[in-house]
């Protein structure tokens, strides 16, 4: 097995890890959580790099690769999903029942969108490559992918503030940051969805 099909395992077995550390109950254990994400993530973009460099794409890197971004990212939002950090937001500036409502539903439609996304994509390659069409990525899914990394590590920090039992500027601010770009991660889902949809619709026109 080479080093990027170990990668792409090692980020597999990094999830169980940040879930566990994300549901600690302990403020630090949130912070743990982001750290494990941060590495897992970093492995995506480091295996496929190595795989392209050194010509070690492999069909079983092909299998693993997209596996292992989807199981971090589904966990990732299962986690802030159920927890709602965006709920502990400052009670001075935004009433808590409002916090509370809007938190639980905008984490439930974006995570949605991008759970619905990821399965589309998933079976239009499965038909692609029944067909023996080989479907690429666009650039607007990768930058998807990174706003995404961006976002949910902002979300899980929140997370830290229930525990503490504080509030602090620097929550306010993370929060403001993570439901912002968490918001423009879920518009590029659609977009980029979209666009992937019409750049790849021979597969499905038959």
């Amino acid at each position: 097995m080479n080093l990027p099909n170990k990668l792409s395992i090692l980020r597999i077995c990094l999830v169980p890890l940040f879930v566990t550390a994300y549901f600690l109950p302990f403020y630090w254990g949130s912070f743990v959580a982001v750290c494990l994400f941060v590495i897992a993530a970093c492995t995506d973009f480091l295996d496929g790099y190595i795989a392209r460099k050194n010509g070690l794409v492999t069909d079983l890197g092909k299998l693993l690769d997209p596996i292992a971004d989807k199981v971090l990212v589904c966990a990732a939002l299962f986690c802030v999903v159920a927890t709602n950090p965006l709920q502990y937001f400052s009670q001075i500036a935004i009433p808590y029942e409002f916090a509370f409502e809007f938190g639980r539903i905008f984490l439930a439609v974006g995570a949605t969108l991008i759970l619905a996304r990821e399965l589309i994509v998933s079976a239009v390659r499965q038909i692609a490559a029944s067909k023996g069409v080989v479907v690429q990525a666009n650039v607007y899914g990768k930058v998807k992918t990174v706003v995404q990394d961006v976002a949910l590590p902002l979300l899980v920090v929140l997370n830290a503030q229930e525990l503490l039992k504080t509030k602090s500027v620097f929550f306010d601010i993370v929060w403001v940051l993570g439901t912002v770009v968490f918001a423009v991660s879920v518009i590029l889902t659609i977009v980029s969805g979209t666009i992937y949809l019409i750049q790849n619709k021979k597969v499905f026109t038959d």
